[in-house]
């Protein structure tokens, strides 16, 4: 469910890691795999043919339908956290396990639930912000 206003469009989710974060939005249709699909040493999404590749996580707030893969892609998210590489958030229409679990360790924080075609509707680097107590989504428009 979404809310519009004038400027924001804000997207009801659940928050499954707590915490806030502020930032650009780092948005795709497809899954991601953090192990082998993320270089843990950079933060740079390497997975040929992903419409990300080539792009950061470093800091930004990664929407995705979900992750894939490996379940040691979870490490690779507390490798990136280590180095200051990971997403300041995630959101996903469905998350996985790995993803829940990566966040849970690293202190990513959360949201599971976004509509969809809010996949579609989000413009990367568009200025978004995440509530994981209160499980919101705010795209700042314009």
């Amino acid at each position: 469910m979404s809310k519009r206003s004038r400027r924001v469009v804000t997207y009801r989710c659940r928050g499954l890691v707590k915490g806030r974060a502020t930032g650009e939005a780092l948005v795709s249709s497809r899954p991601i795999s953090f192990l082998g699909g993320v270089d843990p040493s950079s933060g740079v999404i390497v997975e040929r043919g992903h419409d990300l590749e080539g792009l950061s996580v470093a800091g930004k707030v990664l929407i995705i339908p979900h992750g894939k893969g490996s379940t040691v892609g979870s490490y690779v998210l507390y490798s990136l956290a280590k180095r200051g590489l990971a997403p300041s958030a995630i959101v996903t229409v469905k998350v996985d396990l790995m993803t829940l679990t990566g966040c849970v360790i690293s202190g990513i924080t959360l949201l599971d639930g976004v509509p969809r075609e809010a996949l579609a509707d989000i413009k990367c680097r568009s200025r978004v912000e995440v509530d994981g107590f209160k499980g919101l989504l705010k795209v700042h428009l314009g």
